[in-house]
């Protein structure tokens, strides 16, 4: 393929890849590395080091937007950030040795699996807009796990507390787990944690997703860069394209009711699910 087309699908792709990562808090992976991989043919190592530093970008060009509108949750966004970064740098380690082993299918596997497990709970909860009688935990209280924002979309600003932190800080182990072993983010399952574990409104979910994924994926770029897996003919149209459709998917979510973006985030596990199972086998 001629380099100037290559680059023009890489960026164009990357554009689409921004807004909906920012929009629903998953990365850009969830599309970059399928369409490298799948269709122009890149080496899955190569594909993920792209991704991983689509991640970052995807997170610098939203997390600005969002913490300065109060959105995401610093305090439970670091809270949860050990757990991931752990998680994140075991994956790292064990892609080469299961690369190697041919086992990455099993993971492909698992994972699909995991997130067709996680859309019931989320269906439960399509149609709600802020979680009603949530009692805080006993560490959700202690380290003040709550917070508030001005909601556009509701001309209001609201209030919540967070719950059940054990659970997510399990959940943010394999987020980051999956994210050093796919190179896709894992911002599908921090979603899931925070939504659906520790019953935070879609938004702030989605907002705090965002400011993680990037310390996430962070954790983990060292280790595919000195393993030389982050060409910057790949990687530069991926980065110039995810900051670009950020900007703009930042401010549909601002306008945004917390039910729209729910029922647009489950479908979107749904495929990427299917694609995962697909993959696997």
């Amino acid at each position: 393929m001629d380099p100037s087309v290559f680059f023009l699908i890489v960026l164009v792709s990357a554009f689409l890849a921004g807004i909906v990562g920012s929009l629903l808090g998953l990365g850009g992976g969830v599309i970059i590395v399928p369409l490298l991989t799948l269709f122009l043919g890149v080496p899955p190592l190569f594909a993920i080091g792209a991704s991983i530093v689509s991640v970052i970008a995807t997170s610098s060009g939203a997390a600005s937007r969002y913490v300065r509108d109060h959105i995401t949750n610093l305090r439970i966004g670091m809270f949860l950030e050990t757990a991931t970064t752990i998680g994140a740098i075991t994956g790292a380690v064990s892609t080469l040795a299961l690369q190697r082993a041919g086992l990455e299918g099993v993971i492909y596997l698992t994972f699909g699996l995991v997130l067709i497990l996680s859309i019931i709970p989320l269906l439960r909860q399509i149609g709600e807009e802020i979680p009603a009688n949530v009692h805080p935990d006993r560490i959700s209280r202690r380290l003040e796990l709550n917070g508030q924002y001005y909601d556009r979309a509701l001309n209001t600003t609201v209030k919540y507390e967070a719950t059940r932190s054990p659970l997510a800080l399990g959940i943010m182990y394999v987020a980051g787990l999956i994210s050093g072993l796919l190179g896709i983010g894992s911002g599908v399952l921090k979603v899931v944690a925070l939504d659906v574990g520790m019953k935070l409104p879609m938004k702030v979910s989605s907002t705090t997703s965002n400011f993680m994924i990037g310390v996430t994926a962070a954790a983990s770029t060292g280790i595919f860069y000195l393993g030389g897996y982050i060409n910057p003919f790949i990687a530069a149209p991926v980065v110039l394209g995810v900051v670009s459709g950020s900007l703009i998917g930042t401010e549909i979510l601002t306008r945004s009711h917390n039910t729209f973006i729910r029922k647009i985030f489950v479908p979107v596990i749904l495929v990427l699910a299917a694609e995962m199972l697909l993959r696997g086998l």
